[in-house]
């Protein structure tokens, strides 16, 4: 998943020979979108709240559509991460100003994304996008958090094997990532049930049992 700050400084650089001082709302902005990806990802709601109004106060003093779409599609993106598929709504009103990467993104993280517009995303996510399926879609995608986002479109594709599920717990679980870990631990214990492995489900719920303890 690109940040904001790496997006916006690759634009500004692309037209300016030295390096450009960063706006102020673009530190911080970056900085609040650091700390609720992290704080929503590990069920810290309360600070996942403060962060998000933060977010996407500063990126909206720029009165730019496709920036306050980016703040939006952050919150969609992170839900997805979690196996949270609720409708991506902050993003809808700003759909009809909002650049077609923008809209290319949304409608791959809602899992019906158009064959043509995945050369519009961020190279992880193409191969996902254009129908590839299984643990082969995540390969190469180096960042935690673009590869939960990947693995979340393909389970709700119905394209995620179980070495999807696998690969995202162990992410997430590296990451320390409460809510994430949470909640592709209960995936794969849905699967292990299903498939009357009995035993490997209770393994899974017990982990998720650890994870559900307070710090």
């Amino acid at each position: 998943m690109i940040r904001l700050l790496t997006l916006i400084l690759a634009l500004l650089l692309a037209g300016c020979g030295n390096k450009p001082r960063q706006p102020d709302w673009l530190v911080n902005a970056d900085g609040a979108q650091d700390r609720y990806e992290r704080a929503y990802l590990s069920g810290k709601d309360r600070v996942a709240t403060a962060e998000f109004a933060r977010f996407r106060s500063e990126v909206a003093s720029t009165a730019q559509p496709s920036l306050v779409a980016r703040a939006e599609l952050t919150r969609c993106a992170v839900q997805v991460a979690s196996l949270d598929f609720s409708p991506c709504t902050g993003f809808e009103p700003l759909r009809r100003d909002a650049s077609d990467a923008e809209r290319a993104y949304a409608d791959f993280l809602a899992g019906r994304i158009a064959p043509e517009q995945a050369k519009l995303l961020q190279e992880d996510y193409r191969g996902v996008a254009g129908g590839q399926g299984g643990a082969g879609a995540l390969k190469g995608i180096r960042n935690p958090l673009s590869r939960l986002i990947a693995a979340g479109v393909l389970l709700r594709t119905e394209k995620a094997d179980p070495e999807v599920l696998k690969a995202a717990t162990d992410t997430a679980s590296e990451q320390g990532w409460r809510r994430a870990v949470m909640a592709w631990l209960g995936a794969q214990a849905m699967r292990a049930e299903k498939a009357g492995a009995t035993e490997e489900a209770a393994q899974l719920r017990r982990r998720m049992q650890l994870a559900s303890e307070e710090r």
